[in-house]
């Protein structure tokens, strides 16, 4: 080989080295931009719609999980994890070596990159069941973790590994058929490679041998061609990277559409967001992308919402009628589990709500929550329509307290300052709430141990209960006697109506449905 042959090959090196390092500077952020944008656009549609309570009776906790997770990560994957520089860079280094073969190449790779496209196609299903089968185990983990006393109490271990040794073993099984595909893809991707560059070779030594190339050209040609050939494979095996992420967006997809955006509720929350002088980093994004054409289509109506202040005061002064309220859960829609239920909460009065179990108490709890909208039937406020209100607002003025209480992964004050419309919550507004609640001192000397409370502190709790509810509309669902009479009108609850009302001693006078319960000791004594 001559001096100039050996010059020129290294003059032309440096120049595809320099063009690929060129090519290459900013790609990997452009990419990881791409990948946090695409994954953000599909984060924000699927939180809109998991506000919305009915999400969660169609669809599991785990899968839910694995969806925002595992399907996300797969779309994040296959943006991010890419060889395009060294495609690029290679590909020009190639052309400037020898115009006459590089086009023959690119031509070559292209037919490689459509017959191993084609064969990609049938493993969209493979990918789509692995995926399934890994959302299963999800779901099975958190169940299990989230009800880890419930099974230890039935002795319901063994049950749960073969449920979950099942799941594991459909899930290697799956992985299996996938790595079968991808073997035969990774085969036929070699085959087709290799049989490419053996014409190419045959075409570039015949050039040679006519002295149309020179042999240090196609030497380097050579070199060049293997590490475009990796780098292509890289993009190819992406490409079967790009089957799993479209199994993961059909995943995605099948959720989406089934679930209807609580638009009035994402209205709400962007308009909260904005109105605060410190905006959430974490929230802002979210809300920031919005679908524009969704508020646009609702503006009209958001603007016909009752304010914060005028919420407030309705909520504060006005009794709450639930007038000839149906309702049917949206799983179960043939079932009424309210028929034409008709109760007044006077303002400031205590309303205790009892009946057998399945008979409608916990509904009325949810609609009055807004967790759901009534069938048929309306609840008014003070005589304005609950759904003219803004749920946000509408939150901020209802209490609701759960009989098994519900704590978060933070402090105990953390969780006492929840829900509270600032951030900037001070330790003695935390304290303040403690002791309103009788549960300052009993949080202090809390033990580690400590999972309920005793006689003495639950009734200081109770009393403090007492106390709060006093000029305030109320609504219990009572299990306990005492709390029944102390009542200021008791509605018992039957086949999804209100059967008795009344006071205690009136109620025990009618010798009804509430006086058997009262004496068959369904509402339990303290």
């Amino acid at each position: 080989m001559s001096i100039v042959t050996i010059y020129t090959n290294i003059t032309i090196t440096g120049k595809g080295k320099f063009f690929e390092v060129l090519i290459g500077a900013r790609p990997e952020p452009i990419w990881q931009l791409l990948s946090k944008v695409g994954i953000l656009y599909t984060l924000e549609p699927i939180f809109t719609i998991i506000f919305v309570v009915e999400f969660f009776d169609k669809y599991k906790v785990g899968e839910l999980t694995s969806l925002l997770t595992s399907d996300l990560g797969s779309l994040k994957t296959i943006v991010s994890d890419n060889y395009q520089e060294t495609v690029i860079g290679t590909l020009c280094l190639l052309f400037a070596l020898s115009p006459q073969l590089a086009p023959v190449l690119g031509l070559l790779m292209l037919t490689v990159s459509a017959v191993v496209a084609v064969y990609k196609r049938t493993t969209v299903s493979v990918f789509k069941v692995h995926g399934s089968a890994l959302a299963t185990i999800a779901d099975c983990v958190t169940e299990t973790f989230a009800a880890i006393r419930t099974v230890r109490s039935f002795g319901g271990e063994k049950r749960q590994m073969s449920v979950f040794g099942r799941q594991v073993l459909d899930y290697e099984r799956s992985g299996m058929t996938l790595g079968v595909f991808k073997s035969i893809n990774e085969s036929i991707t070699r085959v087709a490679v290799y049989v490419s560059l053996m014409a190419l070779y045959c075409l570039g030594g015949s050039k040679v041998k006519a002295g149309k190339l020179a042999v240090g050209t196609m030497v380097s040609f050579i070199g060049y061609t293997f590490t475009l050939t990796f780098a292509v494979q890289g993009v190819v095996n992406t490409f079967g990277d790009l089957r799993g992420a479209l199994a993961a967006v059909e995943r995605i997809n099948s959720v989406l559409p089934g679930a209807e955006i609580d638009e009035a509720l994402a209205y709400a929350l962007e308009k909260d967001l904005k109105r605060r002088k410190s905006h959430d980093p974490n929230l802002e994004p979210l809300l920031a992308n919005s679908n524009g054409k969704m508020q646009t289509s609702s503006v009209g109506y958001m603007s016909s919402l009752k304010s914060a202040s005028d919420v407030r005061k309705l909520a504060e002064s006005g009794d709450i009628h639930l007038e000839d309220v149906s309702f049917s859960y949206p799983l179960r829609p043939d079932v009424e589990i309210l028929q034409g239920l008709d109760l007044t909460l006077k303002c400031g009065t205590v309303t205790a709500l009892v009946g057998p179990s399945g008979a409608g108490k916990s509904t009325v709890v949810q609609l009055l929550a807004r967790f759901y909208e009534p069938t048929r039937g309306r609840i008014t406020v003070a005589g304005e329509d609950l759904r003219s209100f803004d749920k946000s607002e509408w939150a901020r003025a209802v209490s609701i307290v759960n009989q098994e209480p519900v704590l978060f992964s933070v402090s105990v004050g953390e969780n006492i300052a929840y829900g509270l419309p600032d951030d900037n919550v001070s330790k003695d507004d935390v304290i303040k709430a403690a002791k309103a609640a009788n549960a300052h001192e009993f949080i202090i000397s809390l033990p580690q141990a400590t999972s309920a409370l005793d006689t003495v502190s639950e009734r200081l709790v109770q009393d403090a209960l007492t106390r709060l509810m006093k000029g305030r509309t109320t609504l219990v669902i009572a299990h306990r006697l005492s709390t029944v009479q102390n009542a200021d009108l008791i509605a018992l609850c039957s086949d999804g109506k209100i059967s008795e009302l009344g006071t205690h001693s009136e109620l025990l006078e009618q010798k009804g449905l509430y006086a058997s319960l009262v004496g068959s000791q369904r509402l339990a004594f303290e």
